[in-house]
């Protein structure tokens, strides 16, 4: 397993948005510990369930709050240490620089549109499914969908699990470009699986959809004023 560690892009502002992002990723897992046997239900009250959306019983039933807060609280549970630290990992080699380029501000815009995008992708492509769907995937696909078109050419510091000591360097353009074909082809084979579960494990096309929608507002969101950069000499 390929793991980023991190980038070489010189950042001029701190990443406050991506620390409180993480921050609140952890804290809200650290609330799910509590909930111990009753976890099962709170991941099913908040979780993205297809069927809520795309069957008639689900659509009689559904309201505003309905429609909406499943599908970003979804984007702060986790199914366990892995999966949150994963997503962390990525959200902080990739965050940094992203928010760094378009400001603390409408990167979180690009985090949440990124991560409903890929909420409305997974649902019409597992529609009638009453399996729940969580995590911050999708959300961080469109971060990577940004870094990939804001900065193709830089060079990413990677390692292989579980040989950590032994780091080499990538382009970006060819880390995120194997990263989204690998979900694109996976999400395809699901779709070309007919199983009893209906499309439970994990959520491909959530990941295609962040992803996408990250490189569209990569491409439509003006970034920053770059302060300049002020040399001082003895």
């Amino acid at each position: 397993m390929f793991i980023p560690l991190s980038d070489h892009i010189r950042r001029t502002s701190f990443w406050f948005s991506t620390l409180a992002l993480i921050a609140l990723n952890v804290y809200v897992f650290w609330l799910e510990l509590q909930f111990g046997p009753d976890l099962n239900r709170l991941i099913f009250y908040y979780g993205i369930i297809p069927a809520r959306y795309t069957t008639v019983q689900g659509i009689a039933t559904l309201t505003p709050a309905g429609f909406f807060v499943p599908i970003f609280a979804s984007m702060f549970l986790h199914g366990g240490w892995l999966h949150l630290l994963g997503n962390m990992l990525f959200l902080y080699v990739f965050g940094r620089s992203v928010e760094d380029r378009f400001g603390h501000l409408k990167f979180l815009l690009l985090y949440f549109l990124s991560g409903f995008a890929g909420a409305l992708l997974h649902i019409y492509l597992n529609a009638g499914s009453r399996i729940p769907s969580i995590g911050a995937s999708g959300a961080i696909a469109g971060v990577l969908g940004a870094y990939f078109i804001s900065f193709p050419r830089a060079r990413i510091t990677m390692t292989f699990f579980p040989f950590i000591f032994w780091t080499f360097e990538i382009a970006a353009v060819i880390v995120l470009g194997y990263w989204f074909f690998i979900q694109f082809i996976s999400g395809y084979q699901m779709l070309e699986i007919e199983s009893a579960t209906q499309g439970g494990g994990v959520a491909w096309w959530a990941h295609v959809g962040g992803f996408v929608a990250g490189m569209l507002l990569a491409l439509t969101l003006r970034p920053r004023p770059r302060r300049p950069v002020v040399e001082i000499w003895d």
